[in-house]
């Protein structure tokens, strides 16, 4: 468990150790996330991060630390078993006397519907875009969710979803991971490359991969990041009531920066406006909703299954058909089938990354994450 706590100020440092010990211990699942709960925890203390950088959230082994800080937490913040299925047992298990906060599951959460198609048409967005899910709720206006700075009712409906999700996923070769009991080591990191599930290949994509009916990739929109920020506070205030006051000062200060970032994006895209472009996985349309910003297509599904031959060559047609301008690769998957992608094709190439893999972990991440996706977009386009 590695837990550093930044002292308030000098007299919190001689009133000894009793307000730092009342300071929850958080686990936290994804970069992202970790990133938004450290933006409103900063200057009072630190969240774990579970899910390190560069490994993918779709399939992992916790190690030994990891599992060690579920099993420390008083408070755990995760999306939902819809991105992380692995991780559920290890919730029930190892965090059981925590507080978990599943934030697919909070009200106010715009949620979109899992697509299933490797191409993508406008009229998709659109329809997406009208059936946005509210988690908690039957019809809300969205932009009066966004406005509503009162999230201190946190009941939650469970939401259908199937809880057997098997995909394949590059992890780094380097570590030594434990199960998700947290106990057995594994030397072997490449028991978990992506190239596992060649055995699916010929078959429909989702036949053998269960998934939830919304995309779990709801992070990649501000809008949902500054609804997350006050539960999160509101939840830290909860099990830590002395330093509320400055939990949610935070939170006020973070949406402050959501929305000028999202201002900031929409115009660092406009440029690139009536481009074309392939996402190595679809779980970007958040994203794309959130700045009208549409791909093409997908060449993995959401939940990053392997795509079947039939796929691939319906991406490839699309791309030399309509003369696709960019594929976007990803830095935890197989480089391999981009290159089988593109063959042939005069389309440009990137590496767009969701989960901020090179970046540091902490407050900064997040909205460093955002602009360096739209960069990668507009320099590809």
């Amino acid at each position: 468990m590695s837990r550093k706590l930044l002292p308030v100020s000098i007299t919190t440092a001689f009133l000894g150790s009793a307000a730092v010990a009342d300071v929850p211990n958080v686990a936290v699942d994804i970069a992202p996330v970790h990133s938004l709960v450290a933006m409103v925890m900063e200057g009072v203390g630190t969240p774990d991060l579970i899910v390190p950088p560069g490994a993918s959230p779709h399939e992992y082994n916790l190690r030994p630390s990891e599992a060690a800080a579920l099993q420390n937490a008083d408070l755990v913040f995760w999306l939902g078993e819809e991105l992380t299925p692995w991780m559920a047992g290890a919730v029930e298990t190892l965090a059981e006397g925590a507080t978990v906060t599943t934030l697919l599951d909070s009200d106010g959460t715009v949620l979109l519907d899992f697509r299933e198609g490797a191409l993508f048409e406008a009229h998709d967005h659109d329809d997406d875009h009208g059936d946005e899910d509210h988690a908690g709720h039957d019809s809300h206006d969205h932009e009066d969710e966004h406005g509503d700075d009162d999230h201190t009712d946190h009941d939650h409906e469970e939401h259908a979803k199937d809880k057997d999700h098997d995909h394949g996923d590059d992890h780094s070769k380097d570590e030594e991971h434990a199960h998700d009991d947290g106990h057995d080591d594994h030397a072997d990191g490449d028991d978990h490359d992506h190239e596992k599930h060649a055995e699916h290949e010929g078959g429909d994509d989702h036949d053998d991969h269960g998934h939830g009916a919304n995309d779990p990739h709801a992070w990649l929109s501000p809008e949902n990041a500054g609804v997350w920020l006050n539960l999160i506070a509101a939840q830290l205030s909860s099990a830590d009531p002395e330093n509320a006051g400055a939990y949610f000062a935070n939170a006020a200060t973070a949406r402050e920066e959501m929305d000028g970032l999202s201002a900031e994006v929409s115009v660092m895209l406009e440029p690139a406006r009536g481009g074309s472009f392939i996402v190595f996985h679809d779980a970007y349309q958040y994203f794309e909703n959130t700045f009208d910003f549409p791909a093409s297509g997908a060449i993995s599904l959401s939940d990053a299954s392997d795509p079947s031959p039939a796929r691939i060559a319906e991406i490839q047609s699309r791309i030399r058909d309509e003369g696709i301008d960019c594929v976007l690769a990803e830095p935890q998957f197989n480089q391999g089938i981009i290159t089988t992608v593109l063959d042939g094709t005069k389309a440009n190439t990137g590496v767009i990354d969701p989960l901020g893999s090179d970046l540091e972990p902490g407050p900064a991440l997040y909205p460093q994450l955002i602009r360096n996706m739209a960069e990668t977009l507009a320099g590809c386009l």
